[in-house]
């Protein structure tokens, strides 16, 4: 095991003898993050989203969905319908809400009205929206889910509740991309 590590002390090392190296090795990392916010930005033109994907953080959508259920979702412009699953914001609240939609209604002036509730829950979301509001406009829906990844989200949940993981994680990733290893 030590002398694992003293190998890759020593290439990280040897990275500053070669200038050269080392900045093709920091270019290669660049290359890796920029492809992934492409990935993202793609993503985001493809489904019409604002957030093309999204984890489910709690229990509130059992037995449908889990936490740490990965959702990929589609243009939030789309009908909404009955039994739809979608993700909503909240006025004042930073994180979204995964949620199936109860009840629509439209007025006839071609304005939306939606009311949602979690499959787990005994009662609809008007206790979660902001004070006074009974209703979602069309504007609160950030995207109607069209699939899902079971518990691969967790690993996000987990580097929300242990941030030191993160920085180890992203530290040992960009450790082994800058030292060359695969």
């Amino acid at each position: 095991m030590m002398d694992t590590v003293r190998q890759y002390w020593d290439e990280f090392r040897a990275l500053f003898s070669k200038p050269r190296q080392f900045v093709q090795q920091i270019l290669n990392l660049c290359c890796i993050v920029f492809s992934a916010l492409m990935l993202w930005k793609g993503l985001m033109v493809i489904t019409g989203s604002e957030s093309p994907v999204v984890v489910v953080l709690s229990g509130s959508m059992e037995p449908g969905f889990y936490r740490g259920d990965i959702l990929f979702l589609n243009n939030p412009d789309t009908p909404v319908l009955p039994g739809d699953v979608v993700v909503f914001k909240i006025k004042g609240r930073d994180i979204p809400i995964v949620h199936r939609v109860l009840e629509v209604h439209e007025t006839g002036k071609g304005d939306v009205k939606i009311l949602t509730k979690g499959d787990n829950n005994d009662v609809d979301d008007r206790g979660l929206y902001a004070p006074g509001q009974l209703w979602l406009n069309k504007s609160d829906i950030m995207g109607r889910a069209i699939a899902f990844l079971p518990y691969v989200g967790m690993v996000t949940i987990w580097l929300n509740d242990y941030p030191w993981l993160k920085f180890v994680l992203v530290g040992t990733m960009g450790f082994f991309v800058i030292i060359g290893r695969e």
